[in-house]
This record gives C-alpha cells, sequence and structure tokens, in this order.
C-alpha cells in the first residue's frame, strides 16, 4: 500500500536502476518539484557520471502529484505542459555532476492559468570525460583512435569559488552564480578526434564581468557508426 507523505523542501525524488550481476548498467532518476513559491529550486545530482535529460514537465500531467491541500480544481487539467521545458533544463545542466534551477525560470508565459503546477524530470547519468579550462587557457578533448567526441554539455562561467583560483583575488572569484550553457563546444567538436577549443570571453562572450571564468566540458567518445549525425 502506498503512503502518502510530504517532504519539508517539496521535492519528490525517485530512483529507479536496471542491475546486472550486481553492477549499474543504467539508473534513471525522476525529480519532481511541486511549484509552492518563488525560490523553490529544482535540483539534480550525479553520484557517479554526468546529467543527461531525458524528460521534462512543467506544468500538469496528473492530478495526485503535487495534490496536497491543493482544491480540485486546481487538479483537473491534466494536459498542461510548458513548451521548451526539455530543451532549457538539457541546455542547463546536460553534462553536469549537479544542476540547480529555479522553478520560477519555467513559468513564463503561464501555459495554464489558475492550475497548481510542477517542474518534473527524467534524467539519467552517464560515463564521462569532464575537461575544465581556465579562462585564456585551451581545453583538449580526445579520445582513443578509432573514436569521436560527443559533447553531452558545456558551461563558461564560474560555479564554485575552488576552480581556477591561483593568484586570483577574492573579487575575481566570487560571483558563483556566473553561468553560460553553450553548444559552441558540441557545434566545434562533436563527430572530431581530437578537438581544442580556447576558453575566452572572444569565444563565449562575457556572463560575468570581472568575474576570472573557467569553461566546463563533459564528453564520451564513440564509435563513428554509433555518432548521432
Amino acid at each position: 500500500m502506498a503512503s502518502r507523505f510530504r517532504l519539508g523542501s517539496a521535492l519528490l525524488l525517485t530512483a529507479m536502476c536496471l542491475v546486472l550481476s550486481a553492477v549499474v548498467v543504467d539508473c534513471a532518476s525522476q525529480v519532481t518539484t511541486c511549484d509552492f513559491n518563488h525560490w523553490q529550486v529544482h535540483r539534480l545530482y550525479c553520484g557517479h557520471g554526468v546529467i543527461s535529460v531525458r524528460q521534462a514537465l512543467y506544468g500538469r500531467s496528473s492530478s495526485l502529484v503535487c495534490s496536497e491541500g491543493r482544491p480540485p480544481q486546481e487538479l483537473a487539467n491534466t494536459l498542461c505542459a510548458q513548451r521548451d521545458t526539455v530543451e532549457r533544463l538539457g541546455t542547463i545542466c546536460n553534462g553536469k555532476k549537479s544542476c540547480e534551477v529555479i522553478v520560477e525560470e519555467f513559468r513564463t508565459p503561464d501555459p495554464c492559468a489558475g492550475t497548481f503546477k510542477y517542474l518534473q524530470t527524467n534524467f539519467t547519468c552517464v560515463p564521462a570525460f569532464r575537461v575544465v579550462a581556465c579562462e585564456s587557457s585551451v581545453a583538449r578533448l580526445y579520445c582513443d583512435w578509432g573514436r569521436v567526441i560527443f559533447v553531452y554539455g558545456a558551461d563558461y562561467g564560474r560555479r564554485d569559488r575552488t576552480t581556477c583560483t591561483y593568484r586570483r583575488s577574492q573579487y575575481e572569484i566570487d560571483n558563483v552564480e556566473c553561468r553560460r550553457p553553450t553548444d559552441i563546444v558540441a557545434s566545434r567538436c562533436n563527430g572530431k578526434n581530437p578537438c581544442t577549443i580556447t576558453a575566452s570571453n572572444a569565444v563565449f562572450g562575457d556572463p560575468c564581468k570581472g568575474t576570472y571564468k573557467y569553461l566546463e566540458v563533459a564528453y564520451t567518445c564513440r564509435y563513428p557508426g554509433d555518432y548521432p549525425y
């Protein structure tokens, strides 16, 4: 019998893993964040590997999810979905070990006024190589002979105060809310081996002036026949 409970963070998390011979082959997780207020955070995390967003919904597809304490009229519309939610979440989160987004970012335009909504994401944790290049240096991606690069995700900015900090002032590393998810690395490197790209404002633009940034890339190596051209 299913039991109903409420999490203080309004975060519901389920994980469904396929295990073969005591080895985890694939693990799909689902995170649901009810849209209670302006500061609701939707967090995805991979203990091993990096995030690959498979499905995402901002709206309502079930009258049971995030329903506690809500009147029936706010739960009746189960055909409510914000456009481009998968693409937007994938751009922000793909290729990262952890990712946080504010649910409020998906509210506009309102896909269904009067309906109580939630953000729900299905994602997998995939094995990947991770490359970090400090601003003005070069990131080099490469694979073994016979394989080519496939980029899961890339971000140019700053998300912590420990990466690329040598001889940098506190002011230059203080802003950890600086991010610019980018498909430039994928467009330049996918299908190649090797590939180099400079971590610079000239290539990616400047998402936060005065902050010393870095480029973070997550990628894997595939045989050319497996590459999704």
